[in-house]
């Protein structure tokens, strides 16, 4: 599914990527392992196109996205999701608010078919009864479920999770891989974590 073929990146004196081959397989969860500061969140940037390396390719199901027109790219990119290691939730919208914003956005769903998709995902992800909840109510556990729910709205084919168990106790680490995992094999996106 993706394809990183001899990938440099530097940041001025800094090199962070150094010759890197990586394969990610389709429908399969991979994990990225390394100390804080070593490059993982660069390498999710690649695989999504918001960083260019300064050589090497990458490929999604195949094809290079170096050199893609915005709107080439920008159609590579409605195959990802991204659950942010905060959660990325904005704190003046409700759980609904949040959660509803990119099918409202990206779709032509009715008002009836978004609360049903945002009901049913929150359910996915052992969440109810939160809608009218704002982001500074919830646990950081649930808030990192609120973002892997919102992430598979859209029904993606890859998603990348950018270090989505920081600054949790290891019993909710421990439920959040789970919970990944589970997902994963129910909805069979390919996975890079």
């Amino acid at each position: 599914m993706i394809e990183l073929h001899d990938l440099h990146k530097a940041f001025g004196s800094q090199v962070v990527l150094n010759g890197l081959n990586l394969r990610i397989p389709a429908g399969q969860i991979t994990a990225v392992i390394g100390p804080s500061g070593e490059g993982k969140s660069v390498l999710l940037k690649h695989m999504i196109g918001l960083l260019t390396p300064d050589q090497g390719d990458v490929l999604i199901d195949g094809s290079s996205i170096l050199g893609l027109r915005h709107s080439q790219l920008n159609q590579v990119r409605e195959k990802f999701a991204m659950v942010f290691q905060n959660a990325a939730l904005f704190d003046s919208m409700t759980v609904y608010e949040n959660m509803a914003f990119p099918l409202e956005e990206k779709t032509s769903l009715s008002r009836d078919e978004i609360n049903t998709r945002v009901d049913t995902a929150l359910r996915e992800v052992g969440l109810k009864e939160i809608n009218r909840k704002f982001p500074d109510e919830l646990s950081g556990g649930m808030k990192k479920r609120v973002g892997l729910a919102r992430a598979l709205l859209l029904e993606p084919q890859i998603v990348l999770f950018d270090e989505p168990t920081t600054g949790l106790d290891p019993v909710i680490r421990r439920s959040i891989h789970q919970l990944i995992k589970e997902t994963q094999a129910k909805f069979g996106f390919t996975a890079v974590i």
